[in-house]
């Protein structure tokens, strides 16, 4: 399934669309909340749960309990790898909570990953810089770009096309 375009929402956007077998999903939630009720017929989908955080000191003896980890990193690259792998065309989407910092981050990765467009990227600022910083440290070679604020300020001034 080759990526052909990465998009980022929130929890309760993803839980609200009917399966498609073009659309793979990254789902995150909170630790201790429920999985998201994500329609059934989406087959290809990556489950994880960790906080919207950045540690306070990375250099911690122990990794902390729902902190993303190089784990996660991996399961992340895993996943996305084989999806591109494959031969059909596939749209990749992440959601998390508000749809705002740890799926801005995974969709920011899958894109540079697949060489796929991502829907709506200047609205990525936000991105969770942890979550970026690791997948960076797994995949050196990648250039996964925050966008600056300003992007999305400048597409909202922008008149709708017709």
């Amino acid at each position: 399934m080759t990526i052909r375009q990465v998009s980022f929402t929130s929890r309760l956007r993803a839980e609200s669309l009917a399966a498609s077998p073009h659309i793979a999903v990254i789902s995150i939630t909170d630790p201790g909340t429920p999985e998201a009720s994500l329609d059934s017929g989406f087959t290809d989908v990556l489950r994880l749960s960790f906080f919207d955080a950045v540690p306070a000191d990375e250099y911690l003896p122990a990794p902390l309990p729902g902190m993303f980890d190089h784990v996660m990193a991996r399961q992340i690259g895993d996943f996305v790898r084989e999806l591109h792998a494959a031969p059909a065309d596939v749209s990749l989407m992440a959601h998390c909570e508000y749809g705002v910092s740890r799926s801005a981050a995974v969709a920011l990765f899958a894109a540079a990953h697949a060489s796929a467009p991502l829907a709506a990227r200047e609205f990525a600022y936000d991105a969770n810089h942890w979550v970026v910083e690791l997948l960076s440290r797994l995949y050196p070679d990648l250039a996964i770009e925050i966008p600056a604020a300003a992007g999305a300020s400048e597409r909202r001034t922008l008149p709708r096309a017709a």
